[in-house]
C-alpha cells in the first residue's frame, strides 16, 4: 500500500555521504523533506538538488531538514556534493529497502523496455514524524513551486 499523507513516516537509518549512519528519529521536532531521486550528476538529478540548493534558505528559515535519497553509494554522494556544493544530506540506500518501503522503487519503461528504478518523489514530514504531503510527480526545476503550493509555511 501506498505511503500517503497522515501515514506515519516509515523509519529509516541510512549512510549520507560521510559513512554516518542517519535516521529519521535524529529529527524529531523538526521537519524533513525526504525526496528521492534516481542518480547522482545526472542531468535532471543534478538540476533538482541544485533547485533546492539555490532555494535552502527558505527551508533553513523554517527550521526544515533535507534529506536526498538515491540508490547510489556513500563515496558517489560525497563527490556529488562537494562537486555541487549541496548543502543537505544525500543517504544512500543501494539495495533498495527503504525505497521499496516508501513505495517509490518502481517498474518504469525507457525506449520500450522496462526495469526497476526510482519514482522521483517527496514526502513532507512534519514535526512529530507524519506525512503531510506527497509530491508523487517532481518537476525537477519546479520543485520549490510544489512544495509552497501545499506546504503554505514555507
Amino acid at each position: 500500500m501506498a505511503i500517503q499523507a497522515g501515514d506515519k513516516a516509515p523509519a529509516f537509518t541510512l549512510k549520507n555521504q560521510d559513512g554516518k549512519k542517519v535516521s529519521l528519529k535524529d529529527f524529531k521536532g523538526q521537519k524533513v523533506l525526504l525526496y528521492f531521486y534516481p542518480e547522482d550528476d545526472t542531468p535532471l538529478c543534478t538540476e533538482e538538488a541544485c533547485h533546492l540548493k539555490e532555494h535552502i534558505h527558505l527551508f533553513q528559515l523554517k527550521n526544515i531538514v533535507i534529506l536526498g535519497v538515491s540508490p547510489d553509494d556513500v563515496k558517489r554522494h560525497g563527490a556529488f556534493i562537494e562537486k555541487f556544493q549541496l548543502p543537505f544530506s544525500l543517504l544512500s540506500d543501494p539495495d533498495h529497502s527503504m525505497m521499496e518501503t516508501y513505495g517509490v522503487w518502481v517498474e518504469k519503461t525507457m525506449f520500450g523496455h522496462k526495469h526497476m528504478g526510482v519514482k522521483r518523489s517527496s514526502f513532507l514530514i512534519n514535526e512529530d514524524g507524519y506525512i503531510d504531503h506527497v509530491i508523487k510527480q517532481v518537476i525537477s526545476k519546479k520543485q520549490i513551486e510544489q512544495i509552497r503550493k501545499i506546504w503554505k509555511d514555507l
